[in-house]
Formats: C-alpha cells, sequence, structure tokens
C-alpha cells in the first residue's frame, strides 16, 4: 500500500489494554466474565475511549456494540472481536481485537480525514460462552445461525437461564436475531488476536494471517447408573456412572490422536458427588476440534461409539446432547492475501497461513460476508489462563500489522462480494 492511512498510535493501544487489565484483572486474570459486573465495566471503557474521539456506542438485540466512524463510502468495514474472558482469563484474549479496532478508528478521527469506506468497530457479546456452554452468542445471531429458542434454557453455575441473565443485561433473547439487520451495512470484517497457541513464538515470528477456523463438535453426555454405598456394594455389583465417563474421556483422547484433530473433556459432575458413594449420575462435557468435516465427523462418531460401549459395559443409560457445534469455517481468500502481504511487510510476519483450532467471532461473520483474521504470539501458547501473556514489541508489530491489513481492506472491491445467500 502506498501508505496513506494514518499510522495508529500503537503505544496508546497497548496502554489501554493495560488499563483495561488494571480495571478487570487481578491476580487470579481477567474477570470480564460475559453478563457480569467486570463485563459491563469493560465495555463502559471501551465506551469511554470512543468518547474521546466523538464516537458513541450503540447495542444491537443480541447485545453487541458497535461504533461507526463515517467514511467516504459504504458499506463499512468492520473490526474488532470481544471484550468478555473466561473466568480467571488472560488480558489479551479477545481485548486485544477491540483495543487494536479502537486505535484505528483513533486514528482516523484525530487525522481530521475520513477514511475511505466507513469503519465499524464490534465488539461482540458472549464470545467465550464461559458460563452457559454456548460459545459465539452475539455473532451467531449477527449470522442468524442462532436459535434463541434452543438455548434459552441453558443454565449457569448459579442455575440462571441464559434468557434470564441477558435480559438482566436488557437483552431479550427472543429478539436476538434481529441483530443480523447490521449486515447489510457492512462489506467484510477483519479482526485481531492472539495465537492462544506455541506456533508463531517458536518460530520467533510476531504475526500471521489466518485462513480459517477447525469445526467444532461440543456434546453433553448424561450417563445414568445406580447411586449406592461405597462400602457395602460389591465391585461387580456396582452400576458406576463415573466410571463409564471416565472411560468415554480416555476414548475421547484416543480418538483425538488417531485423526490428528483435538478432544477436550473439560467438565465432569458426578452425583451425588461424594466420597462414600458410588455415583448414580455422571455428566460429561465433549469439546471436538478438527479443521477438515469429515474428519471432525468421524470423531464424533466414534466418541459416542465409546460412551455407549462405556455405559453398556457398566449397565449405565447414556443421552447424548448437543451444546454446540460448528463446521469448518474456511476465510475470504482475498482478505487473507491481503493479511498475508501485511504480516510480509511487517518484516517479523509468517510466510505460511495459520489455521485457528480456537473459535472467533470471525468464524460466524464469514458465513456472511468476507472475513480475515491475523493472529500474534503467545507466550508458550498459554491462553484461557492468568498466565496468558505477549512480548510486547510482538505486539506492536501485529497492531501496526492489522492497521495495514485494515487500510489494504478499505481500498479493496469488497461491497460487491458479499455473500449473496446471506438472509
Amino acid at each position: 500500500m502506498a501508505g496513506v492511512a494514518p499510522r495508529i498510535d500503537v503505544e496508546r493501544v497497548i496502554a489501554d489494554l493495560r488499563e483495561l487489565d488494571r480495571r478487570t484483572g487481578g491476580p487470579d486474570g481477567a474477570r470480564r466474565v460475559a453478563w457480569g459486573q467486570e463485563w459491563r465495566a469493560a465495555r463502559g471503557f471501551v465506551a469511554e475511549l470512543l468518547a474521546e474521539i466523538g464516537v458513541e456506542p450503540e447495542r444491537d438485540e443480541a447485545g453487541n456494540v458497535w461504533a461507526y466512524l463515517p467514511g467516504e463510502a459504504e458499506p463499512a468495514l468492520a473490526l474488532g472481536s470481544h471484550v468478555d474472558s473466561v473466568p480467571s482469563g488472560g488480558w489479551l484474549d479477545g481485548a486485544l481485537g477491540v483495543m487494536a479496532a479502537v486505535g484505528i478508528l483513533r486514528a482516523w478521527a484525530q487525522s481530521g480525514r475520513r477514511p475511505p469506506r466507513t469503519l465499524a468497530l464490534v465488539d461482540f457479546a458472549d464470545e467465550e460462552g464461559a458460563s452457559f456452554g454456548r460459545s459465539l452468542l452475539g455473532s451467531s445471531a449477527l449470522s442468524g445461525t442462532l436459535d434463541p429458542e434452543a438455548v434459552a434454557g441453558l443454565r449457569d453455575p448459579e442455575d440462571r437461564t441464559l434468557a434470564e441473565a441477558l435480559a438482566e443485561n436488557g437483552v431479550d433473547l427472543a429478539r436476538a436475531l434481529d441483530a443480523g439487520r447490521r449486515r447489510e451495512r457492512l462489506a467484510a470484517f477483519c479482526e485481531l488476536h492472539i495465537e492462544q497457541g506455541p506456533v508463531l513464538e517458536a518460530e520467533g515470528l510476531a504475526v500471521a494471517a489466518v485462513g480459517g477456523c477447525a469445526g467444532v463438535e461440543r456434546r453433553r453426555l448424561r450417563f445414568s447408573g445406580q447411586a449406592s454405598h461405597a462400602g457395602t456394594t460389591p465391585m461387580d455389583a456396582r452400576r458406576d456412572a463415573g466410571l463409564a465417563a471416565a472411560e468415554t474421556a480416555l476414548a475421547v483422547e484416543r480418538v483425538a490422536r488417531e485423526h490428528g484433530g483435538v478432544g477436550t473433556t473439560g467438565a465432569l459432575a458426578l452425583e451425588p458427588g461424594i466420597a462414600t458413594a458410588v455415583a448414580g449420575v455422571a455428566e460429561l462435557v465433549v469439546d471436538l476440534r478438527h479443521p477438515e468435516a469429515g474428519e471432525l465427523a468421524a470423531m464424533l462418531d466414534e466418541v459416542l461409539g465409546a460412551g455407549d460401549a462405556a455405559a453398556a459395559g457398566r449397565g449405565c443409560g447414556l443421552t447424548s446432547e448437543t451444546v454446540w457445534r460448528i463446521e469448518p469455517i474456511p476465510f475470504d481468500a482475498e482478505l487473507v492475501e491481503l493479511a498475508l502481504q501485511a504480516a510480509r511487510r511487517s518484516g517479523r510476519g509468517s510466510p505460511e497461513v495459520l489455521v485457528s483450532g480456537a473459535l472467533h467471532d470471525a468464524a460466524e461473520v464469514a458465513r456472511t460476508m468476507p472475513t480475515a483474521m491475523m493472529f500474534t504470539s503467545s507466550i508458550a501458547g498459554i491462553s484461557h489462563a492468568k498466565e496468558e501473556d505477549t512480548v510486547e514489541a510482538d505486539l506492536a508489530v501485529a497492531i501496526e500489522a492489522f492497521g495495514d491489513l485494515a487500510e489494504s481492506a478499505l481500498e479493496a472491491n469488497l461491497g460487491s462480494r458479499r455473500r449473496s445467500d446471506q438472509t
């Protein structure tokens, strides 16, 4: 590019990130869990930053926050990510993309010039799904894939339903799909995020283009056996739901390794959940991921088969409930190429395009419009933990590279390539 866009104040973006961490983090990590007090405080801070440049945020029907900086033409280029976090999460996950977007809007606003097309900042609601298990909530409402009735009854650890939590935040879940009307004003979406993996750091690189996201199958398996006394029930007379779940968890690991994917059993609950009773009920949440749809389907079939076998072998019943699923999502080839060129121009970018094993809002948005992502490095690949971090020099390179991508995207003919099948 010719370098016509105003330069982002990288130091200010990083300072904003650290201030957000100061306000909504602590010794145990980030506390910005969606629909909670710290999440609302984080959004309040973003609103403060936007007010400095004369931009007022607005909220859509799904709880997503938008802010528009008028340009010479529309539809707009959307930039952003999410400020919500997992409990005791990291300071950069999601927040980096939002603050980088603020930095790009700030640069244009302070330059006194209008961008070639309108810039739209977006902070998607409940990307993490930390409380209710339904990831990408706000972005799936935008894309139209959210089924409000199917998720309304999901419950958090405090036994609130998702619909109740949203209502407490002024969001009517029944109207969430109305957020999709925002798509008509958008030409494309770009997101900056930490890698949450070890590849870039291992290669000594600061930034990379991302070609798409792996697919996910997330299931809740409920094993029903018989609770009984730990001391008086013979071993061969037990119907131990906990052990059936444990056998299935080990099968998840085996299946993931055999197919070259990843599989996780990060949540296991036993009833009655005491040391002196055989578990009569066990609930196991299984998360399977693979960048190829066929392999992902095979993984799910094998895991469910292993669960059936484990249940039958221990005299237990088994039911399976889909918590959430998304197929592998490729990003827009032209935008990915622009991201790749921006990464290369940075001087510390990957010459290759990465595939994301983590899910991001960009995966949902990509269903309806040209979309691309960029990653920056993660120290030791750690994320979703208080230890999450990125070398500040790498952050600076990535933020500048993301600004480079935004400049290229502003000049590209994106409006004519929006998905014709969007609803």
